[in-house]
C-alpha cells in the first residue's frame, strides 16, 4: 500500500512530469495545453489536501482520492477525444496516464494520514 506521505511525493512528481511532458514528447498544441492545465489543477489539489505534504489542508485525503479516481476515468475519455483530434501520441499518453493514476488510487490507503483530525 502507498501511504499518504508517499502519495504526496508521487503527486508532486506527477505535476513535474505533466509540465515537462509537452516538451519531452513534442505534444501537439491542444494536448500540450490540456497537459499544462491538468498539471496546475493537480498541483492545486495536492497543495490543498489535508495530508503531510499539503499546504492549505482543506480537502480531506479521502476526497482527494475520489477526485483522482474521477480524473483517471475522465482521462480515459480525454485520451480518445485528444487522440481523434491530434493523433496517437495524445491518445496513448492519456490512456497511460489514466492507468497510472488509477493504479496509484487503488494502491493508496486513503483511510490514514498522520495529520488526521
Amino acid at each position: 500500500m502507498i501511504n499518504s506521505k508517499l502519495h504526496g511525493i508521487l503527486d508532486y512528481l506527477t505535476v513535474i512530469f505533466l509540465w515537462l511532458s509537452p516538451t519531452l514528447f513534442g505534444m501537439p498544441e491542444t494536448t500540450a495545453l490540456f497537459t499544462y492545465v491538468l498539471g496546475a489543477i493537480h498541483l492545486a489539489l495536492t497543495l490543498m489536501t489535508n495530508f503531510e505534504l499539503g499546504v492549505i489542508k482543506v480537502i480531506p485525503f479521502r476526497v482527494h482520492g475520489l477526485i483522482e479516481l474521477v480524473v483517471a476515468i475522465a482521462l480515459g475519455g480525454a485520451a480518445f477525444y485528444l487522440g481523434n483530434l491530434e493523433g496517437d501520441l495524445s491518445r496513448y499518453y492519456y490512456l497511460a496516464l489514466a492507468v497510472v493514476i488509477l493504479a496509484v488510487f487503488l494502491l493508496t490507503d486513503f483511510k490514514k494520514t498522520s495529520v488526521s483530525k
